[in-house]
């Protein structure tokens, strides 16, 4: 989940982040159930939240949060899809863009689409989103773990892709910086707003950076 400017060097403190997973497969089918839609998704092992919908996504695409319903929407750091597949399903004249570096996550996300007959999905390592492109509406459960130096480093590499008229929704761990993430944002030019806070998780929306 690194953004196109991110070297090696910018790696600090997991690896697992950005290499392909050494563990076997060991794939399990889950049922994600939300308010306006249902799907079924395949998780695997070595991919963020085997088994299960973990919190904080549950919590983002829970959450009543801007969407466009046509343009090109982005999933920073898709995993399996969880959040690709409920902006594709919400917004079908949309292009939803999940990216991750993990190729078995790539694959999962795109098995995913394909179970769920979701056509709108394109599923693409980070260099080969067109370096023209900018999106209406980007979803994030970023890889906090990565370390400050590089998380930095991603999300200004893909807020700063924003329309001038779009919005970023990220959800984050309070006890792994959710606030003080909040402040840097503010301070980089990003106007950032908590928008809801449960279980221990922050969800953040994020408007383009002031020209």
């Amino acid at each position: 989940m690194t953004p196109k400017p991110m070297s090696d060097a910018s790696r600090p403190g997991g690896s697992q982040y950005f290499d392909d997973p050494t563990v076997p497969s060991d794939p399990v089918v889950v049922d994600v159930t939300l308010p306006d839609t249902a799907f079924t998704m395949e998780t695997d092992a070595g991919v963020f939240s085997r088994g299960h919908l973990d919190a904080g996504t549950s919590l983002l695409v829970r959450a009543q949060v801007p969407l466009a319903s046509t343009g090109d929407l982005l999933d920073l750091g898709a995993g399996s899809g969880p959040i690709a597949l409920t902006m594709a399903r919400r917004s079908p004249d949309a292009t939803v863009w999940a990216v991750d570096v993990n190729s078995r996550a790539r694959d999962l996300c795109r098995r995913n689409a394909a179970r769920n007959h979701l056509d709108n999905i394109r599923v693409v390592a980070p260099d080969d989103v067109p370096d023209e492109l900018q999106f209406s509406t980007i979803w994030s459960n970023p890889p906090i773990r990565i370390g400050k130096i590089a998380l930095h480093a991603l999300l200004l590499a893909w807020l700063g892709r924003l329309r001038e008229d779009g919005t970023a929704t990220l959800v984050v761990q309070k006890h792994l910086g959710a606030d003080s993430l909040q402040k840097w944002l503010t301070a980089e030019g990003y106007p950032t707003d908590r928008i809801a806070s449960k279980s221990g998780f922050r969800l953040v929306a994020v408007g383009p950076a002031r020209r």
